[in-house]
């Protein structure tokens, strides 16, 4: 693969070959907590820094407030929890005259850099980017940034002020210094062959072989709205030779008029833990836009209908915004996804086979599978660099 600003190539083992024989592992501190948006693009990169150097040190900065306790000690990082300072909203006076918390957060950040005696900050928005940042400069090291959403927050704004080393998910976002590279994704979505695995994944979730499914998800919550409107056309699901895949979200409970015997099935799950199987059953998708889901679908070539959450200052609907515009996707408002919309707008698509293999062509064109093999040789790269200007 071609490599960044003359930085190395994501085929070998670069940083060993690097330093010249020197052995000791490059130590990185990862910041992206909080919410599991910012800690899978964290916990994405970091597989894909290990997949480059396996003898790397990584270290993730989370908080008790958000999800990190749950998500990052399951991917094998050790997690250190700092206080949670979230930032102003606007890079304003507030930020100079910078609150207490914001001042502890700082210092338990930067206490942690110093004992795993971090080398490098890579920093993916959120909590604890913040805080780390900050400790980070005030330490001189330097700093590397990823914004995956289409409004970046102000922890990432105000990084990019700090350091040149700034990637995004996509051309569109404006941050300073940005390179676009895509958003780092977990390997079994990145290297998914969905024709290959379709059967397996339909006999996994009791769908039958043939005709087209449409896999309904929210996100890792779930969402009422795109419940409420795909089970109230069920029916007509059914009657179009459509499948369902219906992924509630664990809080949520939905009921779906019975059928006939002999009617296509309409499969009802609360959760997925490996969406490589749902995407690989699945010939469509209506969900959320998130920037994760976005990236996910694009990676895959799964066409969607987006339903942006109407929250975020319209975050969600600029996510969508370049799959749509490709053709590889629909977009309609939260106020507007009904039964109605699913039976005339949603049906002929899923109906035509042409039409969405066409989509799904569009769908991949906006893909980057190699995000965080890219993301991973910069990192190593700029710490490399470090220790040669420090000899």
């Amino acid at each position: 693969m071609k490599s960044i600003d003359g930085g190395y190539s994501c085929g070998t083992r670069p940083f060993a070959a690097a330093t010249a024989g020197r052995v000791t592992a490059p130590r990185v501190v990862v910041a992206g907590g909080h919410s599991a948006g910012h800690i899978e693009p964290a916990m994405n990169f970091a597989d894909a820094l290990r997949q480059l150097e396996p003898a790397a040190e990584v270290t993730a900065l989370g908080t008790v407030r958000g999800l990190d306790t749950m998500l990052i000690p399951a991917r094998g990082y050790p997690l250190e929890l700092i206080p949670p300072a979230p930032l102003p909203r606007k890079l304003n006076r507030a930020l100079l005259r910078t609150p207490g918390r914001v001042r502890d957060s700082v210092q338990a950040a930067g206490a942690v850099l110093d004992r795993v005696r971090a080398e490098v900050v890579v920093g993916f928005g959120g909590y604890v980017a913040g805080p780390a940042y900050l400790a980070a400069r005030g330490r001189g090291l330097p700093i590397v940034v990823h914004e995956a959403n289409a409004r970046p927050g102000v922890a990432n704004r105000l990084a990019a002020r700090m350091t040149t080393h700034v990637f995004t998910a996509s051309p569109d976002i404006q941050l300073a210094h940005a390179t676009a590279i895509g958003i780092p994704l977990r390997p079994a979505i990145t290297g998914l062959d969905r024709p290959a695995l379709r059967t397996a994944a339909r006999q996994r979730f009791g769908l039958r072989p043939g005709g087209p499914v449409l896999v309904v998800t929210g996100g890792s919550q779930g969402a009422r709205a795109i419940s409420a409107a795909v089970c109230g056309a069920a029916a007509a699901l059914r009657m179009a030779g459509v499948q369902v895949l219906h992924v509630t979200g664990p809080q949520h409970v939905v009921e779906v008029p019975a059928g006939n015997p002999g009617d296509l099935p309409y499969v009802i799950v609360p959760y997925v833990e490996e969406m490589q199987y749902a995407y690989a059953a699945a010939d469509f998708a209506i969900c959320r836009s998130g920037a994760m889901t976005c990236a996910e679908l694009a990676a895959v070539g799964l066409p969607a209908a987006y339903v942006p959450l109407p929250l975020r200052r319209g975050e969600q609907r600029l996510n969508a915004g370049p799959a749509v515009a490709a053709g590889g996707a629909l977009l309609v408002d939260n106020a507007d996804l009904d039964p109605a919309w699913i039976e005339t707008t949603l049906i002929p698509v899923l109906t035509n086979p042409a039409r969405m293999a066409a989509m799904s062509a569009r769908a991949s064109t906006m893909g980057a599978p190699d995000a965080g093999a890219v993301l991973a040789g910069h990192v190593l790269a700029t710490v490399a660099e470090r220790r040669k200007l420090a000899s």
